[in-house]
């Protein structure tokens, strides 16, 4: 008999440790499809922002079924690496798609100081072949104005660099902010593991106590002396 109640308890143990490792299977990390227009770039954008609120939503339900289930940090631990894998192809794909959105207007503006340029040169050209031939003593025309575009893409370089640092130390405050949180979700659970625990205890004494004393109530009295 005691053989056979081994045997059962091992079967158990085993489907229970199958069940909680299948169900929390860590997605495998994908490259974000490419962005080749603004307009992708804010469906992109909008996408993500859906899918974090359902990544959150799922790792929410997955607590509370982890709390029912025999090994509990385990099942805790493959959700919350379920739910980091999620969040950082999310901010991948975000990512790309605000670098691109930046990159067109960047691009976008530095097209139209170009045509601006260009158009300038064009107008004091036609200027220059309107303008009567000057007289020998005519003080000569000024040299003309050098274009302003190499320093004004330097300058847009310069920006892109430091957009480029912001949104770096941006990310670093992120993962910061993301680490804190899960510290928060595991001291949360720590308590509710040993509110639990407690409960178990006391409730155990409690049945304890009372088959004690239903013993003893039914042991015959002691003969008298």
């Amino acid at each position: 008999m005691k053989h056979v109640m081994t045997t059962v308890c091992s079967a158990s143990l085993a489907l229970l440790l199958a069940a909680c490792a299948s169900q929390d299977v860590v997605p495998r990390e994908t490259p974000p499809p490419p962005v080749t227009s603004v307009a992708q770039a804010d469906q992109q954008l909008a996408a993500v922002a859906r899918e974090r609120a359902a990544i959150e939503a799922r790792f929410t339900e997955r607590e509370r079924v982890c709390y029912n289930k025999f090994l509990v940090n385990s099942c805790l631990d493959q959700a919350k690496e379920g739910r980091r894998t999620a969040l950082a192809a999310q901010r991948t794909i975000e990512v790309q798609a605000a670098r691109f959105k930046r990159e067109a207007v960047v691009e976008e503006r530095d097209r139209n100081l170009l045509d601006a340029e260009k158009r300038y040169q064009e107008q004091e050209a036609r200027l220059a072949a309107q303008a009567p031939r000057p007289a020998p003593d005519v003080t000569p025309a000024p040299p003309p104005r050098p274009s302003t575009v190499p320093g004004r893409v330097a300058e847009r370089n310069a920006r892109l660099k430091q957009a480029q640092q912001h949104e770096a130390a941006d990310a670093e405050k992120r993962a910061e902010n993301v680490r804190a949180y899960e510290q928060r979700k595991a001291d949360a659970a720590e308590r509710q593991r040993r509110v639990a625990q407690r409960k178990a205890e006391k409730a155990a004494k409690a049945a304890k106590d009372a088959e004690a004393a239903k013993t003893k109530a039914a042991a015959p009295p002691a003969p008298a002396k």
